[in-house]
């Protein structure tokens, strides 16, 4: 590895996430997806809410789908905990909204290096995928 690579490796969870934090107050996420921590106060940076807005083309277009983000001590060698509030219906969601990111075809598997942005690009980019696209949802506001 080159020195950037593994300073990239070495860079302790809450510098991490704080990087995170700071690219989405300056506008990251290009009104598709959005994310913040649940409460400012929260020192640890662990529990997050995040949007998605559902994509043009597809059974959510147009809905704000709802979802919660846990970063646990591990995070970012381990992925998040995520789970849809909104409730929706995809191959990637299991019972409760928790999203099994293992079957997120478009993002690969998480590895150190992937944020809760590109995760939840991710997550958008899959439910406008052709398996997913028009998958019958539950009625707009319902929830998990």
């Amino acid at each position: 590895k080159d020195k950037m690579a593994a300073a990239a490796d070495s860079v302790p969870r809450n510098f991490y996430l704080l990087d995170e934090l700071e690219k989405m107050e300056k506008g990251a996420g290009g009104g598709e997806t959005s994310y913040g921590l649940e409460d400012s106060k929260d020192i640890t940076l662990s529990n997050w809410n995040a949007m998605i807005m559902g994509p043009q083309g597809t059974t959510s277009q147009d809905r704000f789908l709802e979802l919660k983000v846990h970063c646990g001590p591990k995070y970012p060698d381990v992925a998040p905990d995520v789970r849809f509030v909104t409730a929706v219906a995809y191959n990637f969601v299991e019972a409760g909204g928790k999203v099994n990111l293992a079957k997120v075809k478009t993002m690969g598997g998480w590895r150190r290096g992937m944020t809760i942005s590109s995760m939840l690009a991710s997550l958008r980019n899959e439910i406008g995928s052709q398996s997913n696209r028009k998958t019958p949802q539950p009625p707009e506001g319902t929830r998990f």
